[in-house]
């Protein structure tokens, strides 16, 4: 399963994304990564967030993640579930985003 960073990325992010599975990125990447969000949703990529250590900021780009890792407790990890729609939202201070991808 190919598995890319948005830190990976380089010139020609869609071209590098050919065949990926998942992108990862951490939460201080997300307002550089909005266009390519655009293309991992039409491309069929599964999107992964690094939220931990910084208050979630809702917006458009939520719609294009599958995955995040949040700090808190198992109960506000399903609120934020709930409100976005993210498909797996997890509390975890051990491991990073590949190990919860899928």
């Amino acid at each position: 399963m190919k598995i890319l960073t948005y830190s990976q990325l380089g010139d020609e992010p869609r071209k590098e994304l050919s065949g990926a599975r998942w992108l990862l990125l951490h939460h201080s990447e997300i307002a550089k990564a909005t266009s390519i969000l655009m293309f991992t949703e039409l491309d069929g990529i599964l999107v992964g967030v690094d939220h931990r250590g910084q208050e979630i900021t809702p917006g458009l780009w939520q719609r294009a993640v599958h995955l995040m890792i949040v700090d808190g407790t198992a109960q506000q990890a399903n609120e934020i579930q709930k409100k976005t729609g993210i498909t797996k939202v997890v509390i975890d201070d051990k491991n990073n985003l590949q190990h919860h991808c899928w």
